[in-house]
């Protein structure tokens, strides 16, 4: 497998969760070290992007400023791909607590031959559940030239793997890879089922 640096985005600050998502815990866990406990398994590189040194350095790991703050995800992405040791850095938000270390490791490899990897099902792509290569620095900070801020921006101007759904679901057929955590119910919901102890790939997403 491919040496990859492992980049977690915890720059942002939710409105409508009303905390810190890079402080939340999940019962008596702190859910940033759960994901970075997951990440370890992949990289020996690890890195949080941030705009808040201090609240984090407990973690052991390479905190990074976001060199570009204001200009939302894609400034953190491209702060991350600057810092990291690796030609490639696998990119993933501070809110995801149920990332599958097997798809994870699927995407790594197929990232040999592509700048990014990244999953789509139907016309929804998951950038912040992605792969990016040093290379697309160029692109990014051309997008920022034109006034690009959404991720999606550079990718005409590099090469793009998409896994698409049918591929994902050999993995994660319910998709908990990329739940998020952006309100009190989904943060509800994600205790619940961490306290379960269930694997998110084996078994059915419950409805809020």
């Amino acid at each position: 497998m491919p040496k990859v640096s492992a980049i977690v985005l915890a720059g942002g600050k939710s409105r409508r969760l009303g905390i810190d998502k890079a402080l939340l815990k999940l019962n008596d866990e702190r859910l940033l070290t759960r994901i970075l406990d997951t990440l370890c398994t992949l990289s020996d590189d690890l890195l949080v992007v941030t705009d808040d040194k201090e609240e984090l350095t407990h973690l052991g790991v390479r905190i990074v400023p976001d060199i570009h703050p204001g200009l939302g995800p894609l400034g953190g992405i491209y702060s991350g791909l600057l810092a990291m040791r690796y030609e490639r850095g696998l990119v993933v938000g501070c809110d995801m607590p149920f990332l599958n270390v097997h798809l994870l490791r699927h995407m790594i490899l197929l990232s040999q031959d592509f700048d990014v990897v990244i999953p789509r099902v139907q016309d929804n792509t998951e950038p912040l559940h992605a792969l990016y290569n040093k290379a697309c620095l160029g692109a990014i900070e051309d997008s920022f030239s034109r006034g690009g801020r959404r991720i999606v921006s550079f990718f005409s101007q590099v090469r793009v793997r998409y896994v698409e759904a049918g591929e994902t679901d050999a993995f994660d057929p319910e998709h908990w890879s990329w739940f998020n955590i952006n309100t009190p119910a989904e943060l509800e919901l994600a205790c619940k089922w961490v306290k379960k102890g269930v694997p998110s790939w084996q078994k059915s997403k419950p409805a809020l």
